[in-house]
């Protein structure tokens, strides 16, 4: 059978789960196995912290699109929105990549605040649906909680946006994309003279347009009305939307501003480069290549075009193995020089770390955590996160239900555990 282009996913010294048994011992041994077995496997829960408040006397009902954000629908809707919105398919490959998982241990611990905690401590007091740390190829620990499943296509929300730098990238290797000093509209004449339209893909890419627009999460922001208006078919589609917000505040590429609309340029960039429907390209270009083990679904607006900013759902496993080609350099799927750039902050510019925000910085599409070796994460709203560490090839996926959609406190303690992880699983690395 050919193997897929990121067979590096695989290794020769994938491990597998065993037990030392004595061998006089068949009765014994076969136990053994099977309690072991069962250790390997991923862990659920039909609770979590406040679950009562989270719908689980209800069975965690789904609602519906309006009522999303209410605390005893937010379970059912993270990890059923294709059922709320219409949504395009991520076809996977024939055959997935295999992961590893090894059983040796999963009593990993991290500090916060002055004490020490184990992973299962912040399960216990924090709303997450589902939790995977791996490296290099090989699970570590896979926690599901308030009944989902590990075959359950868990919303993304922003980190889809990562996925849409990857694809500039890849389309830019094509030659479909000339340069990221391109233009906007060069590629969508509706945009033309727009100020997002005159903006370069570079200040796009870096969330430096310098065009305002307000997202902060309140339901009363510009980014709450440029959803609902996508979500319409009888008004324009989402090219003649952003030329709606046409003032700009800064010179492109000099402040950070993370807006959705700049994602959403890029995917319509790459959609009239392309020809191609992002989730086609994305199934073609990273699905398939990457090895998923299950088709994903990208929600799509009122002219049937996908929200290049939000919005894949997608199991915990394949989140794990997208993480896993980032730390791979590309895995010969996306340019390695073009993860790299991607995926570092130049030193003192406006996108570094503790300057683009107090704690993190950004690179393309991507949050750049602060660290001695380059670090970075993928991160949505409520709670949804991918770290990615390349120098130990670990890699954690995070996804939640919290109910600030930002500035959450506990989003301290996940970066914390992340640390925590790094130390006992990979190389040292201070902040």
């Amino acid at each position: 059978m050919r193997r897929s282009p990121a067979v590096w996913i695989v290794t020769s010294l994938a491990l597998s789960c065993w037990v030392a048994v004595a061998v006089q011992d068949p009765a014994r041994a076969e136990t053994a196995n099977e309690a072991r077995a069962s250790s390997c496997a991923p862990s659920f829960s039909k609770t979590g912290p406040d679950a009562e408040a989270y719908g689980a006397g209800q069975n965690y009902p789904l609602g519906t699109i309006a009522d999303r954000t209410r605390q005893d629908r937010m379970v059912a809707t993270f990890s059923n929105f294709d059922r709320l919105l219409p949504a395009h398919v991520v076809l996977p490959p024939a055959a997935p990549s295999p992961l590893a998982r090894n059983c040796d241990r999963t009593d990993f611990t991290y500090t916060f605040d002055g004490e020490r905690f184990t992973v299962d401590q912040y399960l216990a007091r924090h709303p997450t649906t589902g939790l995977l740390i791996v490296r290099d190829s090989t699970i570590l620990l896979e926690r599901y909680q308030y009944g989902r499943r590990d075959t359950d296509r868990l919303l993304s929300n922003s980190m889809v946006k990562t996925m849409v730098a990857m694809l500039v990238g890849i389309a830019i290797k094509e030659g479909k994309i000339k340069s990221i000093e391109d233009l906007a509209q060069d590629y969508v004449p509706e945009m033309k003279g727009s100020a997002y339209g005159q903006t370069s893909l570079r200040a796009l890419l870096t969330m430096s347009a310098g065009v305002e627009f307000s997202e902060s999460y309140d339901g009363k922001d510009d980014a709450a009305a440029f959803n609902r208006s996508l979500r319409r078919s009888d008004l324009p589609g989402a090219a003649v939307q952003l030329t709606h917000y046409n003032k700009r505040i800064a010179p492109p590429e000099t402040k950070f501003a993370y807006a959705g609309t700049q994602t959403e340029a890029l995917g319509l960039v790459l959609m009239a480069a392309t020809g191609r429907r992002l989730s086609d390209y994305l199934s073609e270009k990273i699905w398939k290549p990457m090895g998923a083990e299950d088709e994903a679904s990208w929600t799509v607006d009122g002219h049937n075009q996908e929200q290049a900013y939000c919005c894949l759902g997608a199991r915990l496993r394949d989140y794990a193995r997208f993480g896993l080609l980032l730390a791979n350099g590309g895995g010969g799927v996306i340019p390695e020089a073009w993860v790299i750039d991607a995926t570092t902050a130049p030193e003192g510019s406006f996108r570094a770390p503790r300057v683009a925000t107090p704690f993190y910085g950004y690179g393309y599409q991507t949050w750049i955590v602060p660290a001695k070796r380059r670090m970075f994460a993928m991160l949505g709203i409520n709670g949804q996160a991918i770290f990615v560490d390349p120098a130990s090839k670990l890699v954690m996926v995070h996804t939640a239900v919290r109910l600030k959609p930002s500035k959450d406190p506990a989003a301290r303690e996940l970066i914390a555990m992340w640390f925590g992880l790094v130390r006992e699983l990979g190389v040292s690395a201070a902040r």
